[in-house]
């Protein structure tokens, strides 16, 4: 299988600096049908990208810009969105300019048909691929998954611990890891839970009788969950005053895997300094970023209770 990546992945590659460094590189890249990337710095009027290139001008024409815009299936806004930022495409040929000077004419369109046809569309449920974060939502994430390409991770497939909303997890431009867990009517959704550990993997991080740093992800009546990993909560005593969101040190009072428990007491917590907003999302640690799942059980052998992903049936 022909592998593809997110877009921003190969601009700075030395072989794809090779190709759009000379005249000679972007024929011999038309030659070969090879995807290229460099950065867009102009939307026109047309809604054509100009491409910065070091040898000479590169226009994506309007109809070129993505799969679906000359049918309009794609909105126009997937083109504008795209200026500052590295997009991938094909060399389809050069021009003369008004001015006498020389263009390349590149299909971002065509790099994303590949993309799809030799690479997304031979993906199976449980394969495990590298996703780069493009927007947030209230219900999940979504990601490039190659080319531009659109995959969604739904909030519940985010992680084990029960966040409020994408942004606890990822910021835009984020590289991460998903598993495909669903593929249907050409629309492809991640889940990312699965790779982040199970509940004996995380769990082993830590030990009876510390102290650790953690984060309030809820209050309820009868205990406060921290989130100690990802994929890791913990019930700790109720503690007057608390409230989601904050951090907080927490003494692991005991850990019983029978129960699949962490039994926590709140030592103190506190909310972010003033002026210092929204937090950056604790970087992920991925226990697999490769390869294909078929089964994966988060609940150890010992817990009567089972939570588990099929992706073989």
């Amino acid at each position: 299988m022909t592998k593809f990546y997110p877009e921003g992945t190969l601009i700075d590659t030395p072989r794809n600096q090779a190709c759009i460094r000379t005249a000679a590189g972007l024929a011999e890249a038309a030659l070969e049908g090879r995807v290229l990337e460099s950065r867009a710095v102009l939307c026109d009027a047309e809604h054509n990208l100009h491409v910065e290139l070091p040898c000479m001008e590169g226009i994506i024409p309007y109809e070129e810009g993505a799969v679906g815009i000359a049918e309009g299936t794609t909105r126009d806004i997937a083109l504008i969105s795209r200026v500052s930022k590295p997009v991938c495409f094909t060399v389809r040929g050069f021009e003369t300019t008004a001015d006498g000077g020389r263009r390349a004419v590149l299909s971002r369109r065509e790099a994303q048909e590949r993309c799809r046809y030799e690479y997304i569309d031979g993906l199976r449920r449980g394969d495990v691929i590298p996703a780069r974060i493009t927007r947030l939502e209230t219900f999940g994430a979504f990601c490039d998954i190659g080319c531009g390409l659109p995959a969604l991770i739904p909030i519940a497939g985010i992680s084990v611990s029960r966040i409020s909303h994408p942004s606890d997890r990822f910021v835009p431009g984020m590289e991460v890891f998903g598993v495909v867990s669903s593929l249907e009517n050409g629309r492809i959704c991640l889940s990312q839970r699965e790779l982040l550990g199970t509940w004996e993997q995380n769990a082993a991080l830590f030990e009876q009788g510390e102290t650790v740093a953690g984060i309030i992800r809820s209050v309820e009546d009868y205990g406060v969950f921290v989130e100690l990993t990802p994929n890791l909560a913990g019930l700790a005593e109720s503690r007057e005053g608390v409230r989601a969101g904050q951090r907080a040190g927490v003494y692991i009072k005991s850990i019983l895997p029978e129960k699949m428990k962490m039994k926590l007491i709140i030592i103190d917590a506190s909310d972010d300094p003033p002026g210092e907003g929204h937090r950056e999302p604790t970087p992920l640690r991925y226990f697999i970023h490769e390869g294909h799942l078929e089964h994966w059980r988060y609940s150890p052998e010992c817990c009567s209770r089972v939570v588990e992903t099929r992706f073989d049936d």
